[in-house]
């Protein structure tokens, strides 16, 4: 175990029972999520890479995108 996840275990301890659990919840949500999405994208063929590839530069010919600094202005001073 990390000394960083030590440090968080031992504040997590203070804290009353039902926040605990709470926090052990959401842990144990977004661990499942990390792995689900982990096992999608290890089962990605190349070929579906390929056509995701050409859906993404299609979209970008016909200007269906934005640029990020329109979706997310303030990204840069965030860094």
């Amino acid at each position: 175990m990390t000394e960083l996840l030590k440090k968080v275990i031992a504040e997590i301890e203070k804290l009353p029972e039902d926040s605990q659990d709470a926090i052990a919840k959401r842990l144990i949500t977004d661990l499942r999520d990390e792995k689900e999405w982990t096992d999608r994208f290890e089962s990605t063929t190349d070929s579906q890479w390929n056509r995701i590839a050409e859906m993404v530069r299609q979209e970008i010919a016909e200007k269906k995108t934005a640029p990020l600094d329109e979706i997310f202005p303030d990204r840069d001073s965030q860094s």
